[in-house]
């Protein structure tokens, strides 16, 4: 388990450091945030979660107005014009261990995070304070450079200061001048596919404390003909609408929808007032992506059936 918003707070009040925190409804944006405290003393900042070929991770924490080229950003860490992209989500859980909107420095404070990259703009150091979340959106805490310093130097992290919007000439001559930042170790995350294949195995070879099988492997149940014949009715149905893009649009939005009916229930509403537009957000964006990469991956497979066709039986007449 990685730290608690209460555990990192306790943590930075063990190292004396001054800060002053701020409790507001989870918030999702430097925008959103700024309702609650950009009328306050202090900066607000923006953080990315970034990752390399190489399966590198960094953090990019600036100033909100700082605007950072990650085109510019990754030449001059050495790893070419597109090396850098948004870490996938999973890695937010795996790595950082927080939701998302919760990146931040503080997310260094796990262990499993300790092979991330930090990269802070040097406009923090021009402020009396700046704004980050502790661990959790629902709250912003004011700190000021030198106490943000402190706390690194505590989980063994040297704080790097950059001017991110500097765009410094690379070439023969030039070396990158981040070069030196980048990570020494990748961290590779786990294929969904494979912990899926790798708990149904446990499952399967259970084995019980006195070293005797639980019981056999159940024989593989076939497929009855009316639910293959339901299989195939609705493969029909969706192919079919990926001619007409009307028919598409539709199929994608009646999707969405049912998803949406599906986690909105009064239990949910009750039971996570607060949170339910982030919870639902997630579980809505996992749900719909799944839907869209089958729908989308039948459109592929239906647009090359339509071109293989057309190429073979629309041969233009020869002179």
């Amino acid at each position: 388990m990685g730290y608690a918003k209460e555990q990192l707070l306790a943590r930075l009040q063990e190292l004396q450091i001054d800060f002053a925190q701020y409790e507001h409804p989870v918030v999702l944006t430097v925008e959103a945030q700024a309702k609650y405290v950009g009328h306050m003393k202090g900066a607000l900042s923006k953080n990315l979660f970034l990752k390399d070929k190489k399966h590198r991770f960094y953090i990019v924490s600036a100033l909100a107005d700082t605007k950072v080229d990650l085109k510019v950003l990754s030449q001059r860490l050495g790893l070419g014009k597109g090396g850098l992209r948004m870490a996938p989500e999973e890695a937010l859980g795996e790595i950082l261990q927080v939701p998302l909107g919760c990146v931040t420095p503080f997310a260094l404070v796990n262990d499993s995070a300790r092979h991330v990259c930090l990269l802070l703009d040097q406009g923090f150091k021009s402020q009396e304070c700046c704004f980050f979340h502790p661990l959790s959106n629902d709250m912003s805490v004011a700190i000021n450079s030198r106490d943000l310093d402190k706390f690194l130097n505590s989980i063994g992290k040297t704080p790097a200061y950059v001017d991110l919007e500097a765009n410094p000439p690379v070439g023969k001559d030039q070396p990158p001048d981040l070069a030196g930042l980048v990570p020494s170790d990748a961290v590779v995350l786990p294929d969904p596919s494979e912990k899926i294949a790798s708990s149904q195995g446990l499952e399967k070879n259970h084995i019980s404390v006195n070293n005797k099988p639980t019981a056999t492997a159940a024989k593989a149940v076939k497929p009855s003909n009316a639910s293959q014949k339901e299989k195939s009715d609705s493969a029909v149905n969706l192919s079919s609408s990926f001619g007409d893009p009307e028919k598409l649009v539709e199929e994608i939005l009646e999707k969405t929808t049912s998803i949406v009916l599906s986690e909105v229930k009064e239990e949910n509403m009750e039971k996570y007032r607060e949170q339910l537009g982030t919870m639902v957000s997630n579980s809505i964006r996992k749900q719909l992506s799944l839907e869209l990469k089958s729908i989308l991956s039948m459109f592929k497979n239906t647009s090359y059936t339509e071109g293989f066709y057309a190429g073979t039986h629309r041969q233009p007449k020869r002179m």
